[in-house]
C-alpha cells in the first residue's frame, strides 16, 4: 500500500479509502444501499486493515447513523489502536425532523459532531467534512 500526506494536516493517508457509506441498514433508501451487516462491516473492516488501509470514511446521515455505529463497534471489536487509522466524517444533511437539524449552522454542527463521537465511540475525529453532493 502506497500513503500520502494529506493535505497540511500532517495525517499519512493510505491512497485507498474504505467507504462505509454501505454498512447499517434502515428504511427507504437505506434498505438496500446500507446492507452490510455489523459482522460483514468488521470483516471489511479487517481485510482492509491487513490491506494496509488506514483510512475510513462514513457520514453522520448514512443510514441515519447507523453506517457510524457500526463503524465504530467493529473498530471496537477488532481492537485496533486509535493512532493506527485515520477516521473521516461528514457533516450537512438532514438528521432529524427539526428546522436545525440540517445545514451548517454552529448549533447543526456541534450537535452532530458530538453525536458522530459518540456513535463511533471515539474522542477524536481526524478528518470532519462538509458532506456536499456537487
Amino acid at each position: 500500500m502506497r500513503y500520502r500526506k494529506l493535505g497540511n494536516t500532517g495525517l499519512i493517508v493510505s491512497e485507498m479509502c474504505l467507504g462505509a457509506m454501505t454498512f447499517g441498514s434502515g428504511e427507504g433508501m437505506w434498505a438496500t444501499v446500507g446492507s452490510v451487516t455489523q459482522e460483514g462491516a468488521t470483516d471489511l473492516i479487517k481485510a482492509a486493515f491487513d490491506s494496509g488501509i488506514n483510512f475510513i470514511d462514513t457520514a453522520d446521515f448514512y443510514s441515519n447513523g447507523r453506517s457510524e455505529v457500526v463503524t465504530g463497534n467493529a473498530l471496537k471489536m477488532l481492537g485496533l489502536e486509535r493512532d493506527s487509522y485515520v477516521l473521516a466524517t461528514k457533516v450537512l444533511l438532514r438528521m432529524g425532523a427539526g428546522h436545525n437539524q440540517i445545514g451548517l449552522s454552529r448549533y447543526h454542527i456541534m450537535e452532530n459532531i458530538d453525536a458522530s463521537l459518540k456513535r463511533l465511540q471515539v474522542d477524536h475525529i481526524d478528518l470532519y467534512q462538509i458532506h456536499r453532493r456537487d
